[in-house]
């Protein structure tokens, strides 16, 4: 069963989408989390059930980050998204430390593709349906530029000076 909740953040209401889970801490394993006016983010369809308890343990690790008290998710995902290809690249994101950047080309030689694939790279980036939880935030250009967020540069440089700020701290 598929069930969403919103929470309040400081990127605006973010959506929750899940799916039961007999080993997810609190019983539901993460399948989406988009921001308002992601690009190609999930939005509630017919069928789906409201729980916020669902996902009481999913929102407590990311209030907790958005606290700076937090630098990584023990969070279950829903498995089975996604090509080959793209979960490759997004296991290369959940690698990625807090506070750290990497560029696409660097992501495309972790995963043993030549830095050309770097548009591929970037592709399959663009596709990650967990927004904050799989840091793609931290890919950035090779020249430093915030380029390509679905959640738009604007929640990019904020959760990449969270970060910063922190891990300074």
């Amino acid at each position: 069963m598929t069930l969403y909740t919103t929470i309040d953040s400081p990127l605006g209401e973010l959506l929750l989408v899940g799916e039961e889970s007999a080993t997810a801490e609190g019983g539901t394993a993460l399948a989406s989390l988009s921001v308002p006016g992601q690009k190609g983010g999930a939005s509630v369809e017919e069928g789906w059930s409201k729980d916020a308890q669902a996902f009481a343990t999913v929102a407590a690790e990311l209030h907790a980050y958005f606290e700076g008290r937090r630098t990584g998710f023990g969070i279950e995902y829903a498995t089975g998204r996604g090509t080959d290809f793209q979960r490759r690249v997004w296991r290369a994101l959940d690698a990625i430390p807090y506070g750290t950047t990497l560029s696409y080309g660097e992501i495309a030689e972790r995963i043993g593709a030549p830095r050309a694939a770097v548009r591929a790279v970037g592709t399959a980036i663009g596709a990650n349906p967990l927004l904050v939880v799989r840091p793609c935030h931290r890919v950035i250009a090779a020249s430093g530029a915030l380029s390509g967020y679905a959640g738009g540069p604007e929640r990019k440089r904020q959760l990449l000076d969270l970060e910063s700020g922190h891990r300074a701290a």
